[in-house]
């Protein structure tokens, strides 16, 4: 099968609500989306990568333009005919985490290009040793003011989720009243993760270890930048201390990987196929993180479209050990989506593989036009 051409797209997803972390204030999401296309089969292939200057350093612009350079690289399958051409091209392009949601976007539509083609779903080129049937997702409550943290605490109450994450910023009284929210709104058995993305140092860290302790939080993701000299001590903090400890932005890349374990820090790693470059690398992060007796959970970038989600889906479906899932967040979160279908989880955040070739999703293309201000084609050789 000849690839013809890349079309790579800048797009804008508005939001259903102004979302919130101690890193990002957002009403829309900016992303990008990779159509590769076949002329001889009538075919297209559909990926997205997510690109989050305070993760990976990336930006729409630099994500764009790594798709290009993916493009020129000597093993680019343009002339694709079985997985292995693909696995080869992402294992020769892996490097830096600068370009990770770009080879993300590229792989995923390599892999439903090749799938549609095949008349096969993705998950056929994905290890099945840890399949699952039924994903259980979590939910996601943002940095917000009380009234807008009651609502979203109401609506997971409502789909009786029975984990959530709860972002937090600098200001400890938000904090604890968001605590309290969660408390006071959820069963009491609901386990409660935090996420700071960073915005912590230690001794705000110390400050909150009481609250954390007192409304029982289970997991303490990501409370200080990734170069931030104290890890070890609050690590050794923690653990006398009942909350696990996880990486999320320290740890991008399987070199990022293989320095927390040297260092020994973490409970649990956070994967994201944005974040860390696709199936192939985060599929061998988990393989690692696995081997070296630690936990991890798989997530997804705020405003994910059902591209990306339809990938997170398949990703969580063969994760069946993730201590935790998050994402299929579609339907709650985006005013308008990319795909004629939601990828959304069902009540008690349960969700099952998608059907159907490639991703199992349809690319609504006029909704990618009008909320794309900016493509570029790359064409083949």
């Amino acid at each position: 099968m000849n690839i013809n051409a890349i079309n790579v797209y800048k797009v804008n997803l508005p939001l259903k609500l102004t979302f919130s972390h101690s890193q990002k204030n957002a009403r829309s999401v900016d992303n990008i989306v990779v159509e590769i296309v076949t002329y001889e089969q009538g075919l297209k292939g559909y990926g997205e990568g997510a690109p989050r200057p305070y993760v990976t350093g990336e930006t729409q612009e630099s994500a764009i333009r790594d798709v290009r350079l993916l493009s020129l690289n000597k093993l680019f399958p343009w002339d694709l005919d079985d997985v292995s051409q693909i696995w080869n091209f992402v294992d020769s392009a892996t490097g830096e985490k600068h370009h990770n949601s770009a080879l993300c976007a590229v792989e995923m539509g390599l892999l439903d290009l090749l799938a549609r083609k095949e008349n096969r779903n993705i998950l056929d080129y994905l290890s099945a040793d840890h399949f699952t049937h039924e994903v259980q997702y979590g939910g996601t409550v943002p940095v917000a003011d009380q009234e807008a943290v009651d609502l979203i605490c109401q609506m997971l109450r409502g789909f009786c989720i029975s984990n959530a994450r709860l972002k937090m910023g600098r200001d400890r009284e938000q904090n604890r009243r968001a605590l309290k929210a969660i408390r006071q709104v959820m069963d009491r058995g609901c386990d409660l993760r935090v996420d700071v993305n960073g915005a912590w140092d230690l001794d705000m860290a110390k400050q909150h270890l009481p609250l954390l302790e007192s409304y029982e939080v289970s997991v303490l993701e990501q409370p200080l930048m990734p170069e931030d000299p104290n890890w070890r001590e609050l690590a050794d903090i923690l653990k006398t201390r009942d909350v696990k400890l996880m990486a999320d932005e320290s740890v991008c890349s399987l070199e990022d990987l293989e320095k927390a374990i040297s260092e020994g820090h973490f409970d649990l790693i956070h994967v994201r196929l944005s974040k860390c470059g696709g199936f192939s690398n985060t599929l061998k992060m988990i393989e690692r993180i696995r081997t070296a007796g630690l936990n991890y959970q798989v997530g997804c970038q705020l405003g994910e479209s059902g591209i990306l989600s339809a990938a997170g889906r398949a990703l969580c479906a063969i994760s069946s050990d993730a201590l935790y899932c998050d994402g299929s967040y579609d339907a709650f979160l985006l005013r308008e989506n990319l795909t004629t279908e939601h990828v959304t989880f069902s009540h008690g955040g349960k969700a099952g593989p998608l059907k159907g070739p490639g991703l199992g999703i349809t690319v609504n293309r006029e909704n990618l036009k009008q909320f794309s201000d900016y493509f570029i084609t790359i064409h083949s050789p």
